[in-house]
């Protein structure tokens, strides 16, 4: 049982968080801290959380277990101020998509404070965003990935995986740099890939999106996803990302080359390798 629970960032992740930690009785007292007052509202008058506030300090207070669901790049910038403002027995985690600047900002401030900082990253979502998006279910069977290193306090790592259990999620560990390597390649990867899909119709002639059918749309379905986040997801992981669109070009620079070799055995069999692949996913 966790007391008091402070949730920074009353979004789609936070707000789902906050609304499967009341729904499972995981926690006496929520707390959300956020930027404004009115984005907080509907969560208290919901009775999703207990108290809202918009000073980080006055949210932290007397909070045992912390989770920043702020975008990834505020929730780097906030690390110092939530350093600060935390009680010593604080355990903190974050649902951020990257992992390897947020859990060296922590190693760094550890080495003036002693705090228990665990990375977190659940794989779930929405193209949707915001608090009216969040879902009590948003993490029941998906995937989360902890970011431990050796200087991970093993009672935080445990805490914070037996939480993501309790909300009903699967559990897995990988080292930071590998994380974002990984993440790089199976998420970030994909949402660039539908942005600039919408963007060559677009310039090919937007009059061809009148016969958009349901196959364009469910692979363009993530570019609607919120600019503000995933422009910061993009940049915090650009390293990493230049790899996977590097993997990307030479993937898709050999089957432009089979198409224009009029190669059709070729092409098939290359085709039909990926298919494969693509049904071991399910």
């Amino acid at each position: 049982m966790i007391r008091r629970l402070a949730v920074v960032g009353l979004g789609l992740l936070g707000g789902s968080v906050a609304k499967a930690a009341r729904e499972r009785g995981l926690t006496r007292e929520v707390v959300a801290v956020g930027r404004r007052i009115e984005s907080l509202t509907g969560a208290l008058s919901e009775g999703v959380v207990d108290r809202v506030t918009t000073d980080l300090a006055d949210g932290l207070a007397g909070a045992d277990f912390v989770i920043l669901a702020t975008p990834v790049a505020t929730a780097e910038e906030l690390m110092p101020k939530v350093w600060q403002a935390a009680a010593d027995a604080t355990v903190i985690t974050d649902v951020g998509s990257t992992k390897v600047a947020i859990v060296r900002d922590a190693e760094r401030l550890t080495a003036d404070r002693q705090l228990a900082f665990v990375g977190s990253h659940p794989m779930a979502g929405s193209e949707l965003s915001g608090y009216g998006a969040a879902r009590a279910d948003l993490f029941v069977g998906a995937l989360v990935i902890v970011t431990p290193t050796e200087q991970t306090d093993p009672l935080a790592l445990k805490r914070v995986t037996e939480f993501w259990e309790a909300l009903g999620c699967r559990v897995s560990a990988m080292d930071p740099e590998e994380h974002d390597r990984a993440v790089a390649a199976v998420s970030h990867l994909p949402h660039l890939a539908a942005y600039a899909l919408v963007e060559a119709v677009e310039r090919l002639n937007p009059s061809f999106f009148g016969v958009a059918a349901r196959g364009f749309k469910d692979t363009t379905r993530i570019a609607a996803s919120d600019a503000r986040v995933w422009r910061e997801i993009f940049l915090s992981n650009r390293s990493a990302l230049g790899e996977a669109l590097e993997a990307f070009r030479a993937a898709l620079g050999e089957l432009e080359r089979l198409v224009a070799e009029d190669d059709g055995e070729r092409l098939e069999r290359k085709l039909d390798e990926i298919r494969q692949r693509r049904s071991r996913l399910l």
